[in-house]
């Protein structure tokens, strides 16, 4: 059976009259130094509380070894290194050979054969299955092991009496729960709320179109920040679906902005009249915290692209091209916005001088930048 990650699959055969499973797992090595393990969580399909085996080349002979690890959650927050020691749960025996026989060396794509025998509990044959590998062995301890989104999806669920597998249905709908959640937060936090903040910035000195650059520029933050919310909520549902997956930085960055933004949402309520002393105020806290927002759903739209393992994609070299037609339209407003302030000032020196009549009309441009 293929399993839906790293290119790893597993074989088997169930002895249903004393409960006894023969087992074999493919995988492969990314890296001469590297370890590739599986095992068996008895409670859950996540990486905290498995019993794994995991192969890797003996640092003294070179030999390709297998020893029993558990994953307890001080290994998974790098708090411990992980050593080996026995398994709790009835391994009759294991064993690990490299494909290609005694001659075969571990390389950048090696494959490896994982061999196991296990005493199931009687009745009990759906077995949650998790598998990975890694890039180092520091002495006789795997480090960690890399954290796209491949590595971290690496479980799956199998009835070893029936064939039917859990995994991949439940993987599927992550995945397609990711997808979404990339897009939409694409489109909101890294393309609407940076627009909208250029339209207030711009828009709103051009005198020939009034009060519309507000509308224009609030019925784009908002639009933009509903579309966030529900990128905010499909990714704490992802958080759910995903125990033991946790991206800590892209989460931080993810809470932050949609913190800002909802600050900025309420703003609005209590947003004073423009003869209100507290305004002024009030402009510096929306300033602040809009181009703060902004920042960040934006630096988080890049994190998100190394979370899935997009870092190198076309979908991350079209949404830089989306970001840099932005910032060379602020660039190109920002240098005719000086040009036309610098005029006004100039036109207002030679008026008052007397140089000039009052009654020569400017731009149509306040001579004031925001």
């Amino acid at each position: 059976m293929t399993l839906p990650s790293q290119q790893a699959s597993i074989a088997w055969t169930f002895h249903r009259h004393n409960s006894t499973l023969d087992l074999v797992f493919f995988g492969n090595f990314i890296s001469p130094s590297g370890w590739v393990g599986w095992g068996i969580n008895p409670v859950s399909s996540e990486m905290t509380g498995t019993r794994a085996l995991i192969a890797f080349p003996d640092p003294n002979s070179g030999q390709i070894v297998l020893l029993p690890y558990v994953i307890d959650p001080t290994v998974k927050l790098q708090r411990t290194p992980l050593l080996s020691r026995p398994l709790d749960i009835h391994l009759i025996s294991s064993s690990a050979t490299l494909y290609g026989g005694k001659l075969a060396t571990v390389h950048s794509g090696a494959a490896v054969q994982i061999f196991a025998t296990l005493k199931l509990a009687p009745n009990r044959t759906r077995i949650h299955h998790v598998w990975n590998r890694g890039l180092y062995v520091q002495g006789y301890s795997p480090t960690i092991h890399p954290t796209n989104a491949d590595d971290l999806s690496s479980t799956a669920t199998i009835d070893v009496e029936s064939g039917s597998t859990a995994g991949g249905q439940r993987n599927g709908v992550i995945l397609t729960l990711r997808t979404f959640h990339g897009v939409i937060n694409g489109i909101a936090w890294g393309i609407l709320l940076p627009t909208g903040a250029v339209t207030a910035r711009y828009l709103r000195h051009i005198q020939s179109i009034g009060p519309t650059w507000f509308y224009v520029h609030m019925g784009i933050q908002l639009s933009g920040f509903v579309l966030g919310t529900v990128g905010f909520a499909v990714g704490i549902r992802l958080g759910d679906l995903s125990p033991g997956v946790q991206y800590g930085l892209h989460r931080k960055l993810g809470f932050a902005a949609f913190l800002l933004g909802a600050l900025q949402t309420l703003a609005l309520l209590f947003r004073p009249k423009t003869t209100n002393k507290f305004r002024k105020y009030w402009k510096s806290y929306h300033h602040f915290v809009g181009y703060a927002c902004v920042v960040l759903g934006v630096i988080n739209v890049f994190q998100g692209f190394e979370v899935m393992g997009q870092g190198g994609s076309y979908a991350k070299l079209g949404y830089c091209l989306c970001l840099a037609t932005l910032i060379g339209a602020c660039i190109s407003l920002e240098v005719n916005s000086w040009v036309v302030f610098c005029r006004k000032a100039k036109e207002d020196k030679l008026r008052r001088e007397g140089l000039i009549g009052s009654s020569d009309k400017g731009s149509g441009i306040h001579n004031s930048l925001n």
